[in-house]
């Protein structure tokens, strides 16, 4: 018995070993044909790469809150329509390289319900980054300057979920404007995309002073994306 826990160990199937301390705990590593002991074994170590594969991707996303699915209240009055938001959780449209566009006003939860959906991309597998869109300028601005903006750029468009909270608060200017068409651009039927915004999808043209840069990115990101647009009072005055 010492053996094969010391072999399992060996071989860093953790997940294995972990199971069979278990199963000679509980004195069922007797009791078990060796069929149904090897396939306690082989989900044992199933469940742990995968828990460790989510918990890295987890950590990599950079959420700024926590959030899950299992936490969402389902209220057609505020814009949470249940079969469209059980269907997001699928992670399909993430396959697909398509995108969610999610409005609505201060506190009524756009970040939660992002950052919901991208939890369950990671739990499916998927990798994540979040970013508040200022922050990301900002970020970009920095990388521009110490000559790593394409390396960076590289790294969101292999992202196969870039989440973008707070967008449109500030106008974009300039560069700020070509650094955002290029990112969007890298990702246009490849990856998907959440924005979350406090300006209905039909405002976004004044975030660009440029309207040939906003028709390039928006004719990109708005035709063919899913939309959620959240009403109510702010769920933070209730709490």
């Amino acid at each position: 018995m010492e053996l094969i826990e010391k072999k399992l160990k060996q071989l860093k199937l953790s997940g294995m070993s972990r199971t069979w301390q278990s199963l000679e705990q509980t004195r069922r590593v007797h009791e078990l044909s060796f069929a149904d002991g090897l396939q306690l074994l082989l989900q044992g170590e199933a469940d742990e790469r995968s828990n460790r594969r989510f918990d890295r991707l987890h950590k990599n996303a950079r959420f700024r809150y926590q959030a899950s699915v299992a936490e969402l209240g389902y209220d057609a009055h505020r814009g949470m329509d249940k079969a469209l938001i059980s269907e997001l959780t699928t992670c399909q449209w993430i396959e697909k390289g398509e995108s969610l566009l999610i409005c609505g006003p201060t506190g009524v939860g756009k970040s939660t319900l992002a950052t919901a959906l991208g939890t369950q991309a990671c739990a499916m597998g998927f990798s994540v980054i979040y970013f508040n869109t200022q922050k990301l300028i900002a970020q970009t601005k920095n990388q521009r300057l110490e000559g790593t903006v394409l390396k960076f750029f590289d790294r969101i468009a292999k992202c196969r979920l870039l989440i973008l909270d707070d967008f449109g608060l500030t106008r974009l200017q300039g560069q700020q404007q070509l650094d955002m068409l290029e990112i969007i651009e890298d990702r246009h039927g490849k990856a998907s995309t959440i924005v979350a915004s406090q300006l209905p999808v039909s405002s976004w043209y004044d975030v660009f002073g440029d309207e040939t840069v906003a028709d390039s990115l928006l004719d990109r990101l708005v035709h063919a994306s899913y939309k959620i647009e959240l009403k109510g009072e702010s769920l933070r005055k209730k709490k």
